[in-house]
């Protein structure tokens, strides 16, 4: 049974630091691309970091400089750092499992809250 839980949400003031965790287990995480993704009350669901099995990485532009995706194959877990936080950052994040840039496998998500 294949899962992805997410961890390390919660309530940060403006220009605070988080660093949400994702944990797999029942698929050879070493092969696939591995994403974090958002989705804000009444909006899409949002690309946010995407990091390949050979550790490229991209980013969205509203989050360039701020977050930082990593993974440890060893462990089965892909890492989203994000410094610098703002209000509009808000949102649910959600791990997501990609092959041939496809998301196969959810997590059930982990909230964030930007607020003073």
């Amino acid at each position: 049974q294949v899962q992805l839980v997410e961890s390390g949400g919660g309530l940060v003031q403006p220009g605070g630091s988080l660093r949400l965790s994702c944990a797999a287990s029942g698929i050879i995480f070493s092969i696939y691309t591995m994403g974090w993704y958002r989705q804000a009350p009444g909006k899409q669901r949002e690309l946010v970091a995407r990091i390949t099995s050979g550790g490229s990485t991209n980013y969205a532009d509203s989050v360039k400089g701020r977050f930082t995706i990593s993974r440890d194959n060893a462990a089965n877990t892909v890492y989203l750092q994000m410094n610098s936080l703002k209000p509009e950052d808000t949102a649910a994040y959600y791990c997501g499992a990609l092959l041939n840039t496809i998301v196969l496998h959810w997590g059930q998500g982990t909230q964030v809250t930007v607020s003073s």
